[in-house]
């Protein structure tokens, strides 16, 4: 195998190392912003953790995270919250340097 052969494969490697970090990290970041969503929404226990799941799964709907902050929004509103487009933004940006924290440290 040549040099840049060698050099290629292990840029693919590290591309798909990364790209699984990248999607470790939108994942937890999604449930710790279902947790935080269930916390305002008035949920406990075993329904913020099935509203948290259920936050992870509205991400895989469309790429990119306005499916995930749609779904937020909508559930404020259905619930007439007093919650900011900005405030929601602002908290998914925190979770996910939060999230990516916890998967560098290996939580």
């Amino acid at each position: 195998m040549s040099g840049f052969d060698e050099r290629e494969k292990t840029h693919e490697k590290q591309f798909a190392v990364d790209e699984a970090t990248k999607f470790k990290i939108e994942v937890r970041r999604n449930k710790l912003l279902g947790l935080w969503a269930a916390e305002h929404l008035g949920l406990k226990g075993a329904d913020a953790e099935a509203y948290a799941k259920s936050v992870v799964e509205a991400d895989f709907e469309h790429a990119g995270d306005d499916d995930v902050f749609r779904k937020l929004r909508k559930d404020f509103d259905d619930r007439k919250l007093d919650m900011s487009d900005h405030r929601i933004r602002r908290t998914m940006d925190e979770l996910k340097a939060e999230a990516a924290q916890q998967i560098k440290a290996g939580k």
